[in-house]
């Protein structure tokens, strides 16, 4: 065979197997380094007299502050986090008013008086739940969303735990009192509130210092109050949730407070002064941490050359934000990667994925999201490809 032809088939064959490994392997873009520090380390967490306790941001679920964060303690009250949240998520309408299930009626502890033959909406008895902190009405809800079955709604509760993927979380019951193997951890407490607070009738319900529900059949008033002194002492950005108390598990508090954009959860379990311990963890982390927009929404990243397409190229872009809590001397310690491919063969679509976006703060991933395709490329007509043979040709 001519030497040059067998050159040229060879130059062919490397063209080839140089442009598939560009579509198999992408190439990959550092953004930023990192160094190497402690990510937790607080120095409060020493002052803390709570037997556990813990502060997550809602979204990236960071540790900002933290004791014991993954002992398991009876949680009394707060229970009722995972009560409301499940029978929101399975419950159509909130204002449905039905009849309440006669063996919710007597139960021992905190009480909103529920009475036999009551007529009410599961957003009564979440307001009761929430405010008041009735077991009754924790009963109400369970036997509802249940089926008429408690153990029905209990097992949601604890499917729940499994599906945020807690490990330290068991529930016996929908109330919180005193069992044996009823428990959580400060930190599975903290992401259970985290995710219900994502709930737009959650964040209602918890945030609401004073309500009225309908009175009972013996004709008396229920007039709530949050038993939530920081809401009702309005600290800055404070959203409420729940407090607890049993002879077991002592006094145990969670809290939502928003601010600047960033959300936080506190949690201490077992805790005498649980309100001036939830406050001054608060205040704590909002003082030393910032919410850092580390992604933009709809960033533009590069280009894409583009094989035997109308246009040369392409451009791309991530479509989510990404924000997280920093304190002022970690920015140094993200960095991204962008895992792009070379190039593409059209027709390409539009928003068509084409790479990846990851953010790690140390060694650790905390983003990762799509690079799509701003527009779609169509394949090259047969006019085109006859005017690129002239101008290749002089």
């Amino acid at each position: 065979m001519n030497k040059k032809i067998l050159a040229l088939i060879l130059c062919m064959l490397l063209a080839i197997l140089m442009f598939a490994s560009n579509l198999i392997f992408p190439k990959t873009v550092e953004c930023f380094n990192a160094g190497s520090q402690n990510i937790f380390a607080n120095e409060i967490e020493n002052s803390l007299t709570c037997k556990a306790g813990v502060v997550i941001e809602q979204n990236s679920k960071r540790v900002l502050l933290s004791k014991n964060i993954d002992d398991r303690l009876a949680m009394a009250s707060t229970t009722k986090i995972m009560t409301a949240l499940v029978a929101i998520e399975n419950t159509k309408d909130l204002d449905e008013i039905f009849a309440t299930d006669n063996r919710a009626v007597g139960l021992e502890g905190t009480s909103i008086y529920l009475r036999k033959n009551e007529q009410l909406s599961m957003r009564h008895l979440l307001l009761g739940l929430m405010l008041a902190s009735g077991n009754d009405a924790s009963l109400a809800i369970g036997y509802r969303v249940g089926d008429g079955n408690i153990d029905n709604f209990v097992e949601l509760m604890n499917q729940k735990a499994q599906d945020l993927g807690l490990h330290n979380t068991h529930f016996d019951n929908t109330h919180g009192l005193d069992s044996k193997t009823h428990y959580t951890s400060a930190y599975d407490l903290a992401v259970i509130t985290a995710e219900a607070m994502k709930n737009a009738d959650f964040r209602d319900i918890v945030k609401t210092k004073f309500a009225q529900i309908p009175s009972n059949l013996e004709g008396q008033n229920r007039f709530l109050r949050n038993k939530h002194k920081l809401l009702q002492a309005n600290m800055e950005g404070c959203e409420g949730v729940k407090t607890g108390f049993t002879d077991n598990a002592k006094r145990c508090c969670v809290t939502s407070c928003m601010r600047n954009g960033m959300r936080l959860i506190a949690v201490v379990l077992n805790c005498q002064d649980m309100f001036e311990e939830s406050r001054k963890m608060l205040e704590n982390c909002y003082q030393n941490y910032s919410y850092v927009n580390l992604l933009e929404a709809n960033k533009y990243i590069d280009s894409i050359k583009i094989e035997n397409g109308a246009t040369e190229s392409v451009k791309t872009y991530t479509k989510e934000a990404y924000y997280f809590p920093l304190k002022q001397n970690e920015i140094d310690r993200i960095n991204c990667k962008i895992i792009l491919k070379e190039s593409l063969v059209a027709p390409v679509k539009t928003d068509e994925e084409v790479g990846e976006y990851k953010i790690y703060f140390d060694n650790n991933l905390i983003f990762s999201t799509k690079i799509y395709t701003i527009e779609g490329v169509e394949i090259k007509d047969y006019t085109q490809k006859l005017k690129d043979i002239v101008n290749n040709w002089y």
